[in-house]
């Protein structure tokens, strides 16, 4: 059974008079900053000059190039995008840890595949959101909090636990309660969801659109039914709130037997074992390696796929059923 953490295992005052650094002001490290700041900490924020820079200086912080900022930081929230985080890491915050330091990691991504190894003098935590960070923001604001993980890889103070879970109550990660992993698990888990589960999805969805295509269904009419009316994706958000069993009474009868009776038909041995060579392929290391060379060569392949798939017919009927929808073209 899983150790969940709740806002009553924490205690913020760990972190007063403590000086806290952000590095990295994208999605994630904008949202983290904000709810840091409403929780009453003060904070600089650690960027190259571009535009979430400026971001971070319209909504009032005091912004830093990264190795300045984290001089003299007591807690370095690390939320840079995984590929880059180790470079930037090796070139600008490794040289200045302190003994004591507290390495917050919103991802276990790099320090479990081992492209970034702390120094022995500090504590390395984990308080990794279950979203993205307009859903982290929007958590902390409107008080219902985010799904997280949280984790010690490092505990050289002998206080690290305490204080990750008072990083994750300050910027609202507690609220909901934050599971207990290792940085392993969490990597592997969040890369197996990107890896196996997605793509098995997006490829029952461009199965599904070749058959109704070529049955002779309307494509705009497809696109409607299978996904763009917004109800897979209402559906899917009922099963985060009530449970993938619960959320069955929301539908007839009809769709209920429809559906549980046709589960088994797509039970393939196949997609299972695919599924396994996917996580075994990740544990090895080898997805890691691979995304390390594909930054290293300026997401080459990354841009192919992306020009493949913006290339495709389905992108044309999608553009098509959105303007429709979105525009007022009743009849008279």
């Amino acid at each position: 059974m899983a150790i969940i953490y709740r806002d009553s295992h924490a205690d913020l005052g760990l972190l007063t008079n403590k000086h806290i650094a952000v590095v990295g002001y994208g999605n994630m490290g904008r949202a983290i900053a904000l709810n840091l700041r409403d929780s009453a900490f003060s904070l600089v924020v650690g960027n190259r000059a571009d535009t979430y820079t400026d971001q971070a200086y319209r909504d009032g912080f005091a912004v830093k190039p990264i190795a300045e900022a984290i001089t003299g930081a007591d807690l370095i929230f690390l939320l840079l995008p995984d590929e880059i985080t180790a470079q930037v890491y090796l070139q600008h915050i490794g040289p200045s840890l302190q003994p004591g330091n507290t390495l917050v990691f919103a991802s276990g991504y790099n320090v479990a595949f081992g492209f970034i190894e702390p120094p022995p003098f500090v504590d390395v935590v984990l308080v990794a959101p279950q979203t993205v960070g307009q859903g982290v923001r929007e958590g902390y604001v409107n008080g219902t909090g985010f799904p997280s993980f949280v984790a010690v890889a490092q505990d050289m103070s002998g206080e690290a636990w305490d204080r990750v879970l008072a990083a994750a109550k300050a910027i609202g990660a507690l609220r909901r309660g934050a599971m207990e992993l290792t940085f392993k698990q969490e990597a592997e888990l969040d890369l197996f969801t990107q890896q196996a589960l997605m793509p098995a999805l997006h490829s029952a969805l461009q199965t599904a659109i070749e058959v109704l295509n070529r049955e002779g269904f309307p494509p705009e009419a497809i696109m409607m039914s299978l996904y763009l009316s917004g109800e897979l994706g209402f559906v899917t958000s009922q099963w985060a709130e009530k449970g993938l069993v619960a959320s069955l009474d929301m539908h007839s009868r009809t769709q209920q037997y429809g559906t549980l009776s046709r589960i088994e038909r797509f039970k393939e041995v196949k997609l299972k074992h695919q599924m396994e060579s996917v996580l075994d392929a990740i544990r090895r290391g080898d997805f890691a390696q691979e995304w390390a060379s594909e930054y290293a060569d300026g997401y080459p392949r990354l841009e192919a796929l992306r020009r493949q798939l913006g290339n495709m017919p389905l992108r044309q009927y999608e553009q098509q059923v959105l303007h429709i929808t979105n525009t007022d073209d009743s009849l008279p």
